[in-house]
């Protein structure tokens, strides 16, 4: 079980990136529409507690600035262990700031962070597929590179529960 702090997509994009897990599907590999509790949304995770108190999450994401809508570009397909596919995104200095001081204001609430999403190790990143296989990749890889580049905006943010796809939307942008 994970709490992720999650960048959510504006409608167009959100489509965008369903439609793609839709092409994914359709040829045959599990996307993340499909994961698990089926409840999973287009996002870009600032960071995942393994433990944390809800409150205190709340009061210390509430703490920082709102920030403006975030704009990325995604132009590549990435891989993580055990089949983890995902969208690649340029980023800039200040989305990386911004992340940065989520995660300081998390921790000092004592919650424990995913050690993939300490400041210098964090990878940006849109999932696609989370359990594709050696053999699928190519097709995952089909799918993907007939849409790329993709123009996302990230306008909303939200308190993502993995275990259960409870979504606590955040009334600002972290």
């Amino acid at each position: 079980m994970a709490l992720a702090v999650c960048l959510l997509f504006d409608r167009r994009s959100e489509r965008a990136v369903r439609s793609l897990w839709d092409r994914v599907e359709e040829a045959g590999v599990p996307s993340l529409r499909s994961h698990t509790h089926g409840r999973h949304v287009p996002h870009v995770s600032y960071a995942v507690l393994r433990s944390w108190d809800q409150d205190a999450v709340v009061a210390a994401v509430k703490s920082l600035d709102s920030g403006a809508p975030v704009q990325l570009q995604f132009d590549g397909l990435g891989l993580f262990r055990r089949g983890r596919a995902w969208l690649v995104a340029g980023v800039g200095a200040d989305l990386v700031a911004r992340q940065q001081r989520i995660v300081e204001a998390l921790t000092a609430t004592g919650a424990d962070l995913h050690k993939h999403y300490v400041p210098g190790r964090w990878l940006p990143h849109c999932s696609l597929a989370p359990r594709a296989t050696l053999s699928q990749l190519s097709t995952v890889a089909a799918a993907v590179f007939d849409v790329l580049p993709m123009q996302a905006t990230l306008d909303r943010a939200a308190l993502v529960n993995s275990a259960t796809g409870e979504i606590t939307p955040l009334d600002f942008l972290p």
